[in-house]
């Protein structure tokens, strides 16, 4: 066999390669954005609840708990697509609850605050037409329940 029967493999090699190269480049870039945006929105979510219930009354601790979660997004460096609402629940004596019940709970009775942040995370930056079906957003949520102080009186 003469190596000129070999001409042009190369070009052929990379031609057939590289798009799956690309492909697997986007891929691993999809995959470590989710991973960085879900530790960042799970930390969101335990900043807005500590922040949330340690406040008096539940309207500080509306604000406070956006608040606490915006800074730990920004913080990150996370921009979700979506606007940042938290979904804010409760408990008392064990029972599920309003947002606001658990803050007119007795003092004396165990009461949590649960907040839940959901993120939109785009992907549009790195997606690639060449890849049929690829999201170009996830939503990551997270939520996280602290408890109200059962001696501390609240309005």
């Amino acid at each position: 066999m003469t190596r000129t029967t070999e001409r042009g493999s190369v070009s052929i090699e990379v031609a057939v390669l590289a798009p799956a190269f690309i492909a697997l480049m986007v891929l691993a870039g999809v995959v470590g954005r989710t991973a960085v945006a879900a530790e960042a929105v799970e930390t969101a979510a335990h900043d807005a609840a500590r922040a949330a219930s340690i406040s008096r009354n539940s309207g500080t601790a509306r604000q406070e708990a956006l608040e606490a979660a915006q800074k730990q997004l920004d913080w990150h460096g996370l921009a979700c697509t979506n606007d940042l609402e938290p979904g804010l629940t409760g408990t008392v004596a064990g029972v599920d609850t309003t947002f606001d019940s658990a803050f007119s709970s007795k003092v004396g009775e165990d009461a949590t605050v649960t907040v839940t942040i959901t993120c939109l995370v785009s992907f549009r930056d790195i997606a690639l037409d060449i890849l049929p079906g690829m999201q170009s957003e996830r939503q990551i949520t997270a939520e996280f329940t602290s408890p109200l102080d059962r001696y501390r009186g609240r309005q």
